[in-house]
């Protein structure tokens, strides 16, 4: 049985102006997704009991309603553009709530974890206006995940992506099972593109140099390789790696000093926060922290320390599904703290890395599985609900 590396949390009751203690029940982080919990009021008042160190007040403002929304990319004009996962992007409005669906998106994978991924803007993008999605695609050998990028001209009044690429392509695809694809994409202050990919429930690939599976892929912003890369020397889809030995990441994120953290899901136990170094080797799933879900252990970090630890873990899980930093001034006790979100746990997680070692200092219960939270132009935080019928939230001060 392994141990659990967090102290107990007290975790926020949802009664509106009022603070109760309650205990989180996680579940396995291979939870099917369900629809969540429905609020009938438009915004909410909310505070925090004592957690573990900080108590950040903020006030919960219900915006928008989705259908299994995936991921949110907050543009400078205050608008959002969001992604559903039957293959529907979307440019939202918060003042006026109208929703414009972007054309030309392309066919997705949809079932299971697949479908339509993440968004993310060129870091030029006033100048280079190119988005860049992930998505599942099926395709010879099974299902992968993929990266295209497209232009976007967010002046028409019927935004279309045109001039289509695809930049980057999970190797292999696997007929077997439709999860673990990962597929997080984020610029780095580098200017270059970084992909979370998933080991696909297949174990093997994260350890393997011939797949790109398990792996935190570091690109150019057309899909090329930098010259830079750890593995230059080791064949084509090795150029492509970063770092090895990952399961099922699903937030990526640098902090303020311009440091990658990744957050993936461990098996049975053991979800894991990751400070990202060139060339190394996390080590899953030779090592983890969790044990396999028939019940078989798997050796933890600490009996291999050639492999490079967690530098934080859950067990009960919390299943991550997103990880940003906050800089805003609206949230002070948050600044440059991590942002976690989970489904399982139906929780935001605030996480200061800066301590040595990391650790979690609030946790916010929300009554529903949580897909995302970025930081808005404004300084408050957009938060977005997982499955149908899935919320758009903002939390603003009091």
């Amino acid at each position: 049985m392994k141990q659990v590396h967090l102290a107990a949390i007290l975790c926020l009751g949802f009664i509106p102006y009022s603070l109760t203690a309650c205990h989180a029940q996680n579940k396995t982080s291979q939870e099917l997704n369900k629809s969540p919990e429905a609020a009938n009021s438009t915004s909410e008042t909310v505070t925090t009991p004592s957690s573990t160190q900080i108590q950040q007040a903020y006030k919960v403002n219900n915006i928008a309603e989705f259908n299994e929304p995936w991921a949110i990319t907050p543009l400078k004009d205050g608008r959002l553009l969001v992604t559903e996962r039957k293959g529907r992007l979307y440019l939202f409005d918060p003042e006026t709530k109208k929703k414009t669906e972007i054309k030309g998106t392309p066919k997705v994978a949809y079932g299971g974890q697949g479908g339509l991924g993440d968004v993310a803007l060129h870091p030029d993008f006033a100048n280079t206006p190119w988005i860049y999605l992930s998505y599942a695609e099926q395709g010879q050998g099974g299902y992968g995940a993929v990266v295209i990028r497209g232009k976007l001209d967010l002046k028409q009044s019927t935004p279309q992506l045109t001039q289509i690429e695809k930049i980057w392509t999970q190797v292999p695809k696997f007929s077997s099972g439709q999860g673990h694809y990962g597929h997080r994409i984020v610029f780095g202050p580098d200017g270059k593109l970084w992909i979370s990919s998933g080991e696909r429930q297949q174990f093997d690939p994260a350890q393997d140099m011939k797949s790109n599976a398990g792996k935190i892929i570091r690109l150019n912003d057309d899909g090329s390789i930098p010259a830079d890369n750890p593995f230059m020397n080791q064949g084509e889809i090795a150029q492509q790696v970063w770092s090895l030995g990952h399961r099922n990441p699903l937030g990526m994120a640098f902090d303020p000093k311009g440091q990658l953290w990744v957050i993936e899901m461990g098996p049975k136990g053991g979800d894991e926060l990751n400070k990202i170094i060139k060339a190394k080797n996390y080590g899953y799933p030779l090592v983890s922290n969790g044990d396999h879900y028939d019940g078989k252990p798997i050796p933890d970090h600490s009996t291999r320390p050639e492999f490079e630890a967690p530098v934080l873990d859950w067990t009960p899980v919390i299943s991550p599904s997103d990880l940003n930093f906050y800089t805003g001034k609206m949230f002070p006790q948050w600044q440059n703290k991590a942002i976690a979100t989970g489904l399982s746990s139906k929780a935001i997680i605030i996480i200061d890395t800066m301590q040595q070692p990391a650790k979690e200092v609030q946790r916010l219960d929300m009554k529903a599985r949580i897909r995302g939270a970025v930081q808005a132009q404004d300084g408050g935080i957009w938060v977005i609900e997982d499955g149908p019928q899935a919320r758009l939230l903002k939390f603003t001060a009091l």
